[in-house]
């Protein structure tokens, strides 16, 4: 997904159909978890700590760790 469908989506997310927003935000949520998930990977394989990874996602280290430990 590129920026330009994310901020599309984001919009809609606001708009004035709730259900068109509730999808909007549904696709959103799952494309930033993809997007945070190969950021993880990618810090991970340049030597970033699973600390270093909790603190700029403001999360405990073992929250981070549970989540993509196995990844």
């Amino acid at each position: 997904m590129d920026v330009t469908t994310i901020h599309t989506l984001a919009a809609s997310a606001g708009g004035d159909d709730p259900i068109e927003s509730l999808r909007a935000i549904h696709r959103l949520q799952r494309e930033l978890d993809r997007v945070e998930t190969v950021a993880v990977r990618r810090a991970r394989a340049r030597g970033a700590s699973w600390q270093l990874i909790a603190l700029a996602l403001e999360v405990s280290k073992q929250a981070v760790h549970k989540k993509y430990g196995r990844s």
